[in-house]
């Protein structure tokens, strides 16, 4: 029942203003999905086909006065077998509705919510540098994304948490805010391949951050991530990445987190189809909180449906350019 509410949801979103912006969101994507070393100021464009690799974030921003309404959805485990139709109606999945917004083609804000403990978040994304092949030669695209979340699930409810939070304890706000901090650093080395660094670090919240090394009670982690981007047709690419915690500086109860997929871009869309062993969908979760399994045991379907709108005048200077 759950996903029935949560499939017509999404059709409700996507179809709401078909009629009147349909001409224009296809124009838009057709400027997302542009890919070339050649445009006037010599700026690399098209890294990524959308903002996220799969689980994380891309060095790519949405054009100014642009809105992405995202929906991610990770399923349950496909170990789980055809009782539970590989993982599609087992009960432990997890969704999250995001609002994400280009105030400039240089820097994008977004909010969102997701049901693995009642997470709200937020983040923005400031392009620091971007690769360029003109009179200065720029080698990579950095961006940096801090991220803020406040966990609000409820003492006493274990259904979205690994821990348990005894019903009487009293949670202040304090320990439920956790913050991440992300240096992207991304390179187009040819029309079809990109790869990106993300170098991370994770101050968790103390409700479902339960790590002790060496009998000390910690909540800082650092991690390095890598993502990669092969092009297939104009229309698809095949995306990975991977996020390892650093020695001495990982979570305890968790392994480190992969993701691999399909990008498609069709129309007003872009469809993410992909296998990851995480269930959280903010970085905080999926990094440090994917329980140790085996590569097979812990693996799950999931996908991001991302639809743009534009809410404003075009910016003429933007990294995704008309076709």
């Amino acid at each position: 029942m759950k996903l029935v509410k949560i499939f017509l949801l999404s059709f409700f979103l996507f179809q709401i203003s078909e009629k009147n912006i349909a001409q224009d969101t296809t124009n838009l994507v057709k400027e997302l999905e542009k890919e070339s070393f050649d445009n006037k100021p010599g700026y690399t464009t098209g890294t990524f086909m959308s903002t996220r690799i799969v689980n994380g974030q891309s060095v790519e921003n949405l054009p100014a006065h642009v809105l992405d309404v995202r929906i991610s959805h990770r399923f349950g485990p496909i170990r789980k077998g055809i009782y539970n139709f590989f993982g599609l109606d087992y009960s432990a999945f997890n969704v999250r509705i995001g609002f994400d917004y280009g105030i400039t083609n240089n820097f994008m804000v977004g909010v969102g919510h997701s049901g693995w403990q009642k997470t709200y978040d937020g983040f923005f994304k400031l392009k620091l540098l971007r690769q360029s092949n003109g009179a200065v030669k720029v080698p990579v695209t950095v961006s940096f994304v801090p991220t803020f979340a406040i966990n609000t699930v409820k003492p006493g409810d274990q259904s979205f948490d690994h821990t348990s939070i005894p019903p009487d304890a009293e949670v202040k706000m304090s320990d439920r805010l956790s913050y991440v901090l992300q240096l992207l650093i991304g390179r187009k080395f040819s029309e079809g391949l990109s790869l990106q660094l993300m170098p991370t670090f994770i101050h968790g919240d103390a409700v479902s951050f339960d790590h002790f090394k060496n009998g000390e009670y910690k909540r800082d982690i650092f991690a390095v991530g890598i993502g990669a981007r092969q092009k297939i047709t104009k229309k698809m690419s095949v995306t990975a990445e991977y996020y390892y915690q650093l020695p001495d500086a990982e979570a305890t109860i968790a392994g480190n987190v992969f993701a691999a997929g399909i990008d498609i871009g069709t129309g007003g869309h872009v469809f993410q189809l992909h296998f990851t062993n995480a269930l959280g969908l903010t970085e905080k979760a999926f990094i440090t909180e994917t329980l140790k399994h085996g590569l097979i045991s812990g693996t799950r379907f999931g996908f991001n449906i991302s639809r743009v709108f534009q809410l404003g005048k075009k910016h003429k200077d933007t990294d995704w350019k008309k076709n």
